[in-house]
């Protein structure tokens, strides 16, 4: 009967090792099918994924390009179309929160841009990061209006040391 505690690979499912290092009998004692010196006979030695045998690798033979920002900010981008998915009726309150209950945008914490693809079928009354011309023209036709909040000023400069002290 099997049992948890006797279990056993099925029958030919398996090969023994191969006994390497073992003698001369062993047809693989010596150098153990290593061959004779450099780095592959040695212990320890593991070829990494990127060497290709001693040949420039790609990732030097190819120019770096390009720049990544850390401050990049990421903005999520709603669509006038995009609107039509938000409950109600007549003039329609739009803000961050109203956009993630609506599944329009995924993040509250995150600055949202209005932009113009579509058209308003209702009144908007729009409270986003940004918003682009033609979007807000589009809204102010229907009826609606779009709040911006007050724009950043320039980031403070440094001073000098003498200053800060």
């Amino acid at each position: 009967m099997k049992e948890l505690s006797n279990l056993k690979p099925a029958k030919g499912s398996q090969r023994t090792s191969k006994r390497r290092g073992r003698g001369y009998g062993s047809n693989d004692g010596r150098t153990a099918g290593r061959g004779h010196k450099g780095a592959q006979s040695r212990s320890g030695y593991k070829r990494r994924a990127w060497f290709e045998g001693g040949q420039m690798p790609i990732h030097r033979r190819l120019p770096k390009r390009g720049f990544h920002n850390l401050f990049r900010e990421q903005v999520q981008e709603v669509n006038i179309r995009d609107l039509a998915k938000l409950p109600g009726a007549g003039e329609v309150e739009v803000t961050p929160e109203t956009l993630v209950e609506a599944n329009v945008i995924k993040r509250v914490d995150r600055p949202v841009k209005l932009l113009s693809m579509g058209d308003a079928d209702r009144k908007y009354n729009v409270h986003v990061t940004a918003a682009s011309r033609p979007a807000i023209e589009k809204i102010e036709r229907a009826g609606g209006g779009v709040t911006l909040p007050p724009p950043a000023g320039k980031r403070g400069k440094l001073k000098k040391r003498s200053e800060r002290d």
